[in-house]
């Protein structure tokens, strides 16, 4: 079977001249490729990691709510990739880029939403293991932890995409910045110890920029229709400028902003948003932190959080500083993982356990853990 020849047919698609082109999806690790595009393949190595299974009872905002109805990791991922891969489309943009970075971009929260990251990255700087964000987290399990840790050699622009989607910062204008890949390992490995560089990370290629805006837009208006279920804002409360310029449901509010995204951006090398749709959205974002992201934990919810990661965290560092292989980080993760990957501290170890773990995991294992005490 000529590979090559079904590869080259796979990939003839009417692709703007700013799109990612497949011939740069260069790996760290070269490869032998078959009929898939480079790109595509990467979306099935990334869906049938043990990470992405994890999403399914991982938390977006709202934690311990009895309500099936909510929003959960794995459901925000594919809105995002829905999105992005909508906005890609129109402006030509390659697609399997698009769709391989969006479902891998979360893959390093942590258990408990961004919560639960916060308190992992206070951990990691106490042990002295640099910051801890999820977005170098997703890279990292994609390059060095997953598969038994070997990772899974995906290529440098979905790699690079996904270390720069930070979906909490809103930007009127997103530009992509050339980068060789020793500029992708450089911000990669220096995001540990100087967090400016984290928060100004820009990805490669355009179609990470449209991963970056389509992260936020999939969770603003979500978040409102989360919330309204919960009881815990209503749709009056949303003020009447965010509300005329955005709509008032979620699904208004992304099909508004992803319109004004396709019109200012096509045949450009940049995703830009209007200005009238930029100061809404900025609104938006400022009344979801004041009445949602604030309120979805209590204090005491989130001390109590505290206490449980801690606790872990405590635990599993003893039982590797004291080789205690009846442990359930040797048992359940540790033994699997390959030689290479031992020789990280054990503070780094501990700490992509923690990450990987589900809420409902976590809980389970502090109360196994205190049951014996």
């Amino acid at each position: 079977m000529n590979y090559e020849e079904i590869n080259k047919n796979m990939q003839i698609k009417n692709l703007s001249k700013y799109a990612c082109p497949y011939d740069k999806g260069i790996r760290l690790v070269k490869e032998e490729e078959d009929y898939r595009p480079t790109f595509y393949r990467d979306i099935d190595r990334i869906i049938y990691s043990i990470a992405y299974t994890r999403y399914i009872n991982k938390t977006q905002v709202f934690s311990n709510k009895k309500n099936d109805h909510l929003s959960k990791r794995m459901t925000h991922v594919q809105f995002v990739s829905k999105i992005a891969r909508t906005i890609g489309r129109a402006l030509n943009l390659n697609e399997d880029l698009i769709e391989a970075a969006s479902l891998g971009h979360d893959l390093g929260h942590t258990p408990f939403g961004h919560v639960g990251e916060s308190i992992l990255n206070e951990i990691s700087l106490k042990h002295n293991t640099g910051f801890f964000n999820h977005n170098i987290q997703s890279v990292r399990l994609l390059m060095e932890v997953e598969n038994y840790g070997k990772g899974y050699n995906l290529t440098i622009p979905v790699l690079d995409a996904i270390m720069c989607h930070n979906g909490e910062r809103l930007e009127q204008i997103y530009e992509p910045r050339e980068k060789s890949i020793q500029d992708f390992l450089d911000e990669y490995h220096n995001s540990y110890f100087d967090k400016k560089i984290n928060n100004n990370l820009k990805p490669m290629t355009l179609e990470g920029c449209v991963l970056r805006i389509s992260d936020l837009i999939a969770y603003l208006g979500k978040d409102i229709e989360d919330a309204i279920r919960l009881k815990i804002i209503n749709v009056s409360d949303i003020p009447m400028d965010i509300k005329n310029v955005l709509g008032d449901t979620n699904s208004k509010i992304v099909n508004t902003i992803s319109k004004d995204i396709i019109q200012n951006s096509l045949n450009h090398n940049y995703i830009k948003l209007s200005k009238e749709i930029y100061d809404a959205m900025n609104k938006l974002l400022k009344f979801n932190y004041e009445y949602i992201y604030n309120n979805a934990l209590s204090k005491e919810e989130k001390e109590e959080l505290k206490k449980i990661f801690n606790c872990l965290f405590n635990k599993y560092l003893e039982d590797l500083e004291n080789d205690n292989q009846d442990s359930i980080i040797y048992t359940s993760y540790l033994s699997k993982m390959n030689e290479e990957y031992k020789k990280n501290s054990n503070e780094r170890i501990v700490i992509d356990y923690i990450a990987g773990m589900t809420d409902e995991y976590m809980l389970r294992q502090y109360k196994e853990l205190n049951a014996h005490k």
